[in-house]
């Protein structure tokens, strides 16, 4: 779960940093931008791997019992 939280983290920092420069917003706005995009983005991968990896070990299970 780490590894996901990290890349959604950094993947989300880019996409911060890169919408706030393209938007000429300042530097300082711009990083304040990318920095809770990185948090939410995060947040949002970590939980998504959660549900991915229940929902693989319940098929997993169901293939077992039939």
């Amino acid at each position: 779960m780490k590894t996901l939280l990290l890349l959604g983290g950094m993947a989300g920092f880019v996409i911060g940093i890169s919408f706030g420069l393209a938007a000429a917003r300042p530097l300082p706005l711009a990083l304040l931008q990318a920095c809770a995009t990185a948090y939410g983005a995060g947040l949002l991968l970590r939980w998504w791997g959660r549900v991915w990896v229940k929902s693989l070990l319940q098929a997993n299970a169901e293939r077992r019992r039939g």
